[in-house]
């Protein structure tokens, strides 16, 4: 594997790599960032320029629980990013930047946080990467809002987390480090964030101070948060659909899929078996999937519960079903949401706060969301949802666009390059 370089912040500046060019930053970053590799041209796929590997030592950051049978691992060229390893500690991070992260005529640089069990390179540069169905629709693009954003002269940067379903506490302490990165690079006082899916926790924890008792607070440093599909009301999406779900997850059922479970035991096939590692809530010593449970609130006194699904009622409220167990949502809710916390933090009103919807309910090879008007997984009243936003620049609902293709979609691009001007 042909690696730029691997270097230290301490003797070397972020912006340094083994081809010699350089670009002109105003401040060294923060002593607590170590800058130990720089993947430049030649080495780095999907249109970025450049990517760079960085490493928080803070106190507090860790190796999260992964699947033990891999599913959760780092996989294509991240794992030559990450330095050859699969499962890096949640204080690794990687940094890539776009053509014309250094010479774009916007003012205020734009960093993108991906979601849940995806990548920067496919969210972001190439939704086609994981093939088919990947991208929400019967076929994916080559290019996403990296290449949209960048050819609008957008200084564009995406962060890469190690862990694809992380603690999102953690992972806003990451974004944090991004912005610090780029504010050193370009000698900028502040940074746009766009946050899809889950990635729109880590971006309003950040900027709204939730953070860990270790962590540290927002730096004042973001100017617009616009957020593709965020459940800003919060989703329980895996309880109200879980048999469904679940048979995407089980392996005795077929299941691949690097996602939670409600349920603690299922049968599949005649097989009751028991899968603790794939637990919503800390279970057997696993606790793999503290980011999607950071992002539970209840719906069924908006929406109800779909009674069609098979242990519709002990999969959402708790106890033994036909087929399945589990605790229930609220169980799930009272180990770690942070929709209330969020709330009640607020995001500061300095920061200047667009929402976006998808009005698509259909998601190719899902269950989708049909409770209600969502983009198969997020309802839109939650994708809208303004509880702790004092100040609101827009909300839009892109109604040819479902989950998945909100980050590529022309009409939401567009919206967001509208957004960000």
């Amino acid at each position: 594997m042909a690696v730029a370089g691997v270097v230290t912040a301490a003797v070397v500046a972020p912006h340094a790599t083994t081809s010699g060019a350089t670009a002109a930053a105003s401040a060294a970053p923060p002593a607590y960032l170590t800058l130990e590799a720089a993947y430049g041209t030649g080495t780095v796929t999907n249109g970025w320029d450049r990517v760079e590997r960085y490493l928080d030592t803070t106190s507090g950051f860790r190796i999260e629980g992964y699947p033990p049978d891999g599913r959760g691992d780092q996989d294509g060229k991240r794992v030559t990013y990450f330095g050859g390893v699969s499962r890096p500690s949640s204080g690794t991070f990687l940094l890539y930047s776009a053509p014309g992260w250094n010479t774009g005529s916007r003012t205020t640089p734009v960093l993108l946080v991906h979601g849940a069990n995806d990548t920067a390179d496919r969210a972001w540069a190439n939704p086609g990467e994981s093939g088919g169905y990947g991208c929400g629709a019967l076929t994916c693009p080559s290019t996403g809002l990296m290449q949209y954003l960048s050819a609008r002269g957008h200084r564009v940067f995406a962060v890469g987390f190690a862990h694809k379903q992380g603690d999102n506490l953690m992972q806003a302490q990451i974004v944090g480090d991004a912005i610090a990165v780029i504010k050193a690079k370009l000698g900028v006082d502040k940074v746009d964030l766009v946050g899809w899916s889950k990635g729109e926790m880590s971006t309003r924890a950040y900027v709204s101070s939730v953070k860990p008792s270790w962590g540290r607070a927002y730096a004042g440093d973001v100017r617009r948060l616009i957020t593709l599909g965020g459940p800003n009301g919060g989703y329980d999406y895996p309880y109200a659909h879980g048999w469904a779900h679940d048979f995407s997850i089980w392996p005795e059922c077929g299941g691949k899929v690097n996602a939670p479970s409600p349920h603690s035991r299922m049968t599949c096939y005649g097989q009751y078996t028991a899968h603790p590692e794939f637990s919503m809530t800390p279970s057997g010593g696993y606790d793999n999937y503290p980011g999607q449970r950071q992002m539970l609130a209840r719906w069924d006194g908006v929406y109800g519960v779909d009674g069609a699904a098979q242990d519709w009622y002990t999969t959402y409220y708790g106890g033994q079903g036909f087929y399945t167990a589990g605790s229930g949502i609220q169980a799930a809710i009272d180990a770690g949401s942070l929709i209330k916390p969020l709330h009640d933090a607020g995001v500061p009103a300095s920061v200047t706060t667009y929402l976006l919807a998808g009005g698509s309910p259909d998601v190719l090879g899902i269950f989708n969301e049909n409770r209600g008007p969502s983009d198969g997984v997020v309802f839109i009243d939650s994708a809208l949802d303004t509880t702790g936003i004092p100040t609101v620049g827009g909300r839009e609902t892109i109604l040819g666009a479902n989950h998945l293709e909100l980050g590529w979609n022309s009409s939401a691009a567009a919206q967001v390059a509208t957004w960000l001007s």
